[in-house]
């Protein structure tokens, strides 16, 4: 059971979702846009679970018989969009589940609503097999569309769609959520709701996730030993972080972290300023040997392996270079 206020922060996009039910006004296709963890499917199930339930008011009933349904993933009318292929959602895909689908009446409600997760991986095919169905579509129709990038749409995709951007949210409103719905520490809620980045969900992970404090610990790893690291030693580390190629964005995020509490307390002495609070004494160690120019260096030597990676480079080499770049200044 849930409605809009269950959602924290987007306080505008709530509101223009909420009034777009009351008013009668919903577009017939969206794009929500937001990184990992912004809460992309919680807005469009809620914001379709609203359009179905039958009070037709700002908020879902959550009693209701469609709302009980939307809560079970059983609404007939609100269709996710599936995809064989993990790289890309074809033609096919759309034609069959969207396209010809939506010729047919709703089962039992208002609207039919198709959201479709993982936008970004729409073929170009697919796009345009879609822009005719949402171009003239019937009355009832309504397709959301959920990316991490909406850059990659077609022009004319993005003329016929409401833009909702998921930007970032406060550090305070993730503290508040995780304040409210988990169980940690005080320094384990300041620290998953810093290096959530504005990401409920990210916040969620680092929590939760087991295999995120075992990255945590290949990182503390390699932050505290890359100095006296043999080249045995190296390849070694760069073996263990292979292991989590899925997430390397966290491995390469908490070293930013890490170097970033550095050159914040080489500047202001202010521990109360550190994220790594736990491992405050290593951090004003670092902070009196590495110069501004070597904890600089080391910055720019992260945000290389990024683009570096996304271009495909070769993952163990990318790292191992990274880690001797560490190595170098400390």
């Amino acid at each position: 059971m849930s409605g809009f206020s269950d959602i924290y922060g987007y306080e505008t996009i709530k509101e223009h979702l909420q009034n777009a039910v009351v008013m009668d006004k919903v577009s017939h296709a969206y794009i929500i846009s937001g990184g990992l963890g912004s809460g992309k499917k919680m807005i469009a199930s809620i914001f379709a679970k609203t359009l179905q339930c039958e009070e037709g008011k700002s908020n879902p009933c959550n009693h209701c018989h469609s709302c009980v349904q939307a809560d079970t993933l059983n609404q007939p009318d609100i269709i996710w969009v599936k995809h064989e292929k993990p790289t890309s959602i074809g033609v096919d895909d759309i034609r069959d589940q969207l396209v010809a689908d939506m010729q047919i009446k709703p089962y039992s409600s208002k609207y039919k609503i198709y959201i479709v997760d993982e936008a970004e991986k729409l073929t170009v095919q697919a796009q345009n097999a879609l822009l005719k169905t949402i171009e003239e579509p019937p009355a009832y129709g309504i397709v959301i569309l959920l990316t991490k990038n909406a850059d990659i749409f077609l022009q004319t995709i993005l003329s016929r769609c409401v833009v909702l951007d998921l930007k970032p949210i406060s550090d305070d409103i993730v503290e508040k959520y995780i304040s409210d719905h988990l169980e940690c520490g005080e320094y384990e809620k300041k620290f998953a709701s810093k290096f959530a980045r504005g990401c409920i969900g990210r916040a969620i992970s680092i929590l939760e996730s087991p295999d995120f404090s075992q990255l945590r610990s290949v990182v503390l790893d390699v932050v505290k030993n890359a100095k006296k690291m043999t080249s045995v030693e190296i390849m070694d580390s760069v073996k263990k972080t292979s292991e989590y190629k899925l997430v390397i964005d966290d491995y390469l995020d908490l070293l930013n972290v890490w170097y970033r509490d550095v050159l914040i307390f080489k500047s202001t002495k202010d521990s109360n300023l550190v994220i790594f609070k736990d491992e405050i004494s290593t951090i004003k160690a670092q902070a009196e040997v590495i110069s501004y120019e070597g904890i600089q260096d080391i910055l720019e030597s992260i945000d290389k392996v990024k683009i570096r990676l996304m271009a495909n480079v070769n993952f163990d080499l990318t790292i191992e270079l990274l880690i001797m770049a560490i190595k170098e200044h400390i």
